[in-house]
């Protein structure tokens, strides 16, 4: 699968070896990493890229990306998928970015992308996310990107935008 490109970013498909160096945070010479990536979190998504590549083989497009920065080329996030389309046709995002980039709109720049990655995709009715309650800025993000509150738990509130 080829690169996603937006305005400011690469999102760059993973491939089950690129993602175990980021799963654990093995910085080699030839890492073109923000210093301060991969994260605890950016480190999960691709350790559960790998298991899902053990499973079930390269799951893309409903994988994991990885975010670049188009102006260096520098990996500073994650953005994929916990699955391919459910019997109703929703699809789920997770993402994160380094702390050194966040709040330049990157996040919500790749959310856009990964829906319009949908709307091409037959089989997705309803692209969806959710986040911390008390994290207000992945909240933002959402609501950026055109996703709607539709409900919420003690733990979390969940978003969705039907295509």
């Amino acid at each position: 699968m080829e690169d996603l490109l937006t305005a400011r970013l690469i999102l760059h498909p993973f491939t089950a070896e690129e993602a175990r160096q980021v799963a654990a945070a093995d910085r080699r010479p030839d890492s073109n990493w923000a210093p301060d990536y991969p994260t605890e979190g950016e480190q999960t998504g691709a350790r559960m890229f790998v298991l899902a590549c053990e499973a079930v083989g390269d799951p893309q497009p409903f994988g994991g990306y990885e975010i670049r920065l188009a102006s260096d080329g520098s990996a500073v996030g994650g953005i994929g998928f916990h699955g391919g389309p459910d019997e109703r046709g929703f699809v789920e995002i997770g993402y994160g970015l380094a702390p050194s980039v966040r709040g330049k709109g990157y996040a919500a720049e790749a959310v856009r992308r990964m829906i319009e990655l949908c709307r091409e995709t037959e089989g997705v009715k309803i692209f969806g996310g959710n986040t911390d309650l008390d994290n207000v800025p992945s909240q933002h993000v959402m609501a950026a990107a055109g996703l709607q509150l539709v409900r919420e738990d003690e733990a979390l509130k969940f978003y969705e935008l039907p295509l």
